[in-house]
């Protein structure tokens, strides 16, 4: 299996997990069970993570994106929460780009100088890292090693979209749309193992910049 392709979860089986960092607020269908050791997801509840191990966040975006009027859940409180995680344990959290968590908490925005606590935003486009779409991302990182953040370029930097994000019509859905297809909603919530792979890496740095 090529790295980048969608259905990344089983080429995981029989590699070491790294148990250098932590994961909260995860997908346990997703690809981070497959690469960490400790993981937190709704069922354990990511606020009652009491390790000191760096952290990868990605809470519930849905209160916070542009369709943040369509939400119905009660999650509004766990990506605040998460934001205190990161700055206690260092490492990164991700949302969509442009969330509104940015402007709710006063966070740094990409291009902007670091807040109190070190943090830093950067923005970029999971696609290259293998993601069938373009899907902007901001990393939100504390107590990393700030050339991680940059180097090294994303593994596919010329990659072509073969679907958009918008306008997928069930968990199967691949409608044409133009010249590209439109991602299904499994589709657009997926993580290339690349990516999750280079946050985990990035985090790691907050733990052995914080030992040093």
């Amino acid at each position: 299996m090529k790295l980048g392709q969608m259905d990344e979860v089983e080429h995981r089986d029989g590699i070491a997990k790294r148990s250098d960092v932590a994961v909260l607020y995860c997908d346990p269908k997703g690809i981070y069970p497959t690469l960490v050791e400790h993981w937190w997801d709704e069922k354990r509840d990511a606020r009652t993570y009491n390790l000191t191990l760096p952290i990868v966040a990605h809470p519930p975006c849905g209160p916070w994106s542009k369709f943040r009027h369509m939400y119905k859940g009660a999650e509004h409180d766990l990506a605040p929460a998460a934001i205190k995680q990161v700055r206690l344990y260092g490492g990164v959290l991700e949302h969509p780009a442009q969330s509104k968590l940015w402007q709710h908490l006063d966070l740094p925005l990409p291009g902007q100088f670091p807040d109190t606590y070190g943090g830093i935003t950067v923005s970029v486009d999971q696609l290259h890292w293998g993601h069938v779409a373009h899907k902007r991302t901001w990393i939100y990182a504390v107590g990393c090693d700030e050339e991680r953040l940059y180097l090294p370029y994303p593994p596919f930097p010329n990659r072509k979209p073969t679907h958009d994000l918008m306008g997928g019509r069930g968990r199967n859905a691949q409608v044409q749309r133009g010249a590209r297809l439109e991602a299904s909603k499994e589709l657009r919530r997926r993580t290339p193992v690349a990516f999750a792979e280079w946050l985990l890496e990035l985090a790691a740095t907050a733990g052995k910049v914080r030992a040093a």
